[in-house]
């Protein structure tokens, strides 16, 4: 470790608990130590926060913070103090001698962090303000908000650019969890950062599990009311596109026996405040909102996050289901969808300006391809962010966990589909496309002369289920894109690889079993004597409530599992609890410990357990049983073609499976498997782009190659460059 990171650990042991570095902390803490400008994405629950606190309380000065939420500096001060760190906002819920008593900290130098709005800090009072202290540096949170291209553009964030013409020698840094290329350059080019270090940790959670379905009759009622019934204890969120169904379902699980309250912007401020305040002390179990609720709530321990509409893109899904398991405990997202959403949502889109509305459709294009994709959830959303992972989650979403069947000839059935959208002129959706299909002989059809096409009726044997299935399939294989206001059906340049039989494709049907359990209910989490964790919850509600601040500002619930597990019976072992800094040892210590002890000896289980010993590191993705069966033809010399033959699985399948024996073989030749040609051009494109992430490879190539082939030799490229 070197010396510039020593007083980090140092800090982060002393006032947070903690004795090592999240993955990219330290890297991110580095540019903060030397000044240099800086964007960070990681995801929610990566300790994106700790990347600019520890820094402050290790610098010279004040770290001013711009947040844009008074709920979120709040919930962020009170966590930092109840740390022992010396933090404090400026916002319109102070008294005005509340305000100049912080204004005096701040100038006397008795503060570390200072929160303030954007609208406050780009005011003359604001920099009056700065210019009266000692500044360390500016940390930007939630900075996707200063894109236009983010999911919360907002426009004042956009002025925060000034802070360099006001501040020209102290560094900025920016900091989010959810940003697309595209994004992260608008936001370092918005805020004039200079040569800013960019460091953008893995877009996956691994310990969120990904359920998307279509809804079911009477609003999926049934569906929603199963997770919760799995969670009657557990804090959640329900998201809805409109407040008049925020009102209806709130009533109607309040009339089922759950707690629940409603959240939307048409509500009276009064009421909306009371109802986020119980949902955050855990006086209510789950709040149902519309996306006015969330940005910044830093509420831990939520464990599951259900979306009963469709959101608004990827983005913002990845940044509303991050809510769930903040702790780095199991939750659960499940997505629920209809054929309405996308109406509604058009609809929606159709209202915006002119300018915005092809970004808009691009984006719910872009949510249906994952929607109905039959690629694992958790690599679907991060290959959207341009990532790709080793293997499938294997047990953390319905795509791994629920059993799917290829289908034979999956690229005859999806020529027959894309020649019939290109002999229909591309000028129709989806539903019109699988009527074709099917040989409906609807009036419209018949009118348009498409029931005397030879594609009419190609795949009148199977069912519309199957064939809706498989062209949103297709659409989220990147091999159909919906265009326009209506959805239409468009065959992409990979799309016409497949039409020439010279791409992969894979279509599946579900088996109608299930592999494992997708769901993370309570009761899949290992907490050792359950019954101690309930006590220890109830105790720190009542500190919390007797501070006035939410339960999660004491300690999270991955610390009370860890209590239970160490059941330390000194205030010495106490401070071996992860989570546990010197501070909170002092100030509550005593009454955790009493607690512990006194549980112990009612139930007489033994005190000051052993730390469990560490596992040996798993690798981060589980490879499936036919890996292993094709590897030993691949070493054999046989194709994709050829494994897939004797196997019977799709081609697709068995390129993932290629993948897999390329990285653990290090194998450095491809061209058994990629032509000649396709090599040269996608080395081209890697020396220019690197080998990773994928996708700007892809982008250069104009997708004229598809994934699995650049995927194949960009491995054997590594491997051959690793020597």
């Amino acid at each position: 470790m070197s010396d510039l990171l020593a007083p980090l650990k140092t800090n982060l042991l002393k006032f947070w608990g903690y004795s090592e570095f999240r993955p990219l902390q330290a890297e991110a803490m580095s540019a903060v130590l030397e000044h240099r400008d800086s964007l960070v994405v990681l995801p929610t629950g990566g300790g994106k926060s700790l990347c600019f606190q520890a820094p402050a309380v290790t610098m010279d000065g004040c770290a001013i913070v711009i947040s844009p939420l008074i709920s979120l500096m709040k919930d962020q001060v009170d966590s930092l103090q109840s740390c022992g760190v010396e933090a404090g906002f400026l916002n319109s819920t102070q008294s005005m001698e509340e305000r100049r008593q912080v204004r005096r900290d701040f100038q006397d130098g008795r503060l570390k962090l200072l929160y303030l709005a954007p609208e406050r800090i780009r005011s003359e009072d604001g920099y009056r303000l700065l210019a009266d202290g000692n500044i360390s540096f500016f940390a930007i949170d939630e900075a996707h908000c200063v894109s236009m291209w983010g999911h919360d553009f907002r426009p004042e964030y956009r002025e925060l650019r000034t802070i360099r013409e006001h501040c020209p020698n102290v560094a900025i840094h920016a900091y989010t969890a959810t940003a697309t290329e595209q994004v992260r350059n608008d936001i370092a080019e918005q805020l004039n950062l200079q040569d800013p270090e960019m460091q953008v940790g893995s877009f996956d959670r691994p310990n969120l599990a990904y359920t998307v379905a279509k809804r079911g009759k009477g609003k999926g009622r049934e569906q929603i009311f199963e997770v919760l019934n799995r969670y009657r204890k557990e804090s959640g969120v329900i998201y809805c596109l409109s407040r008049k169904e925020v009102e209806a379902l709130s009533t109607e699980l309040n009339i089922a026996g759950f707690s629940a309250r409603p959240y939307h912007a048409g509500l009276d401020a009064d009421v909306r405040q009371k109802n986020q305040d119980a949902f955050i002390n855990d006086r209510v179990k789950t709040i149902v909102a519309t996306v006015a609720f969330g940005m910044g709530i830093d509420k831990s321990n939520v464990r599951y996050v259900i979306h009963a509409a469709l959101p608004a893109s990827l983005e913002n899904y990845q940044q509303e289901s991050g809510r769930a398991g903040r702790d780095g405990l199991p939750a659960e997202c499940v997505l629920l969808y209809s054929g309405a959403d996308v109406t509604l949502w058009q609809q929606r889109i159709n209202d915006q300006p002119d300018t915005a509305q092809p970004h808009s459709r691009r984006l719910l294009t872009q949510l249906l391809g994952y929607c109905e994709s039959p690629v694992c959830r958790h690599r679907s959303l991060v290959r959207y962010f341009g990532q790709d992972l080793e293997a499938d989650c294997g047990t953390q979403c319905d795509r791994c966990t629920t059993e799917q069947v290829d289908v034979p000839d999956a690229l005859i059935v999806a020529q027959k589909i894309l020649s019939s959208i290109h002999r229909q002129g591309q000028r129709f959706g989806a539903t019109y496309t699988v009527q074709v299909l099917r040989g409906i002989e609807d009036a419209r059809i018949k009118e348009n002369g498409h029931a005397d096409l030879s594609t009419f009726g190609l795949l009148k044997d199977h069912s519309e289920d199957h064939v809706t299935r498989w062209v949103g399939q297709l659409a989220g294989q990147g091999f159909l894109v919906r265009e326009g206001e209506y959805s239409v059906l468009k065959i992409t340049p990979p799309g016409r690889k497949v039409l020439k039989g010279e791409a992969e494709v894979r279509l599946t049907l579900p088996a109608g079993g299930r592999r494992a359990s997708s769901s993370a209910k309570k009761e899949d989490v290992p907490i050792e004597h359950p019954e101690l964790f309930e006590e220890l919850r109830k105790l720190r509600k009542s500190i919390a409530e007797a501070r006035a601040v939410p339960p999660y500002v004491i300690c999270s619930d991955a610390t009370l599992k860890a209590m239970t597990q160490l059941r330390p019976s000194s205030l010495e072992s106490f401070a071996g609890v992860p989570g546990i800094g010197s501070h909170k040892k002092a100030e509550f210590g005593t009454m955790f410990v009493d607690a512990i002890v006194t549980w112990c000896v009612h139930n007489q289980v033994p005190t000051d357990a052993a730390a469990p010993t560490a596992a040996p590191p798993a690798p981060p993705r589980s490879r499936p049983h036919g890996s292993y069966q094709a590897e030993r033809m691949f070493a054999e010399g046989l194709s994709i073609a050829e494994v897939a033959e004797k196997m019977g699985r799709a081609a697709s399948t068995v390129s993932t499976y290629l993948s897999d024996y390329l990285t653990s073989k290090k194998v450095t030749d491809c061209t058994p498997w990629v032509s000649q040609r396709d090599r040269q051009d996608v080395e081209a494109a890697i020396e220019v782009m690197g080998a990773r992430p994928l996708k700007p490879v892809f982008d250069h190539l104009q997708g004229r190659i598809g994934y699995d082939a650049i995927r194949i030799v960009a491995t054997c490229w590594e491997n051959r460059n690793r020597g």
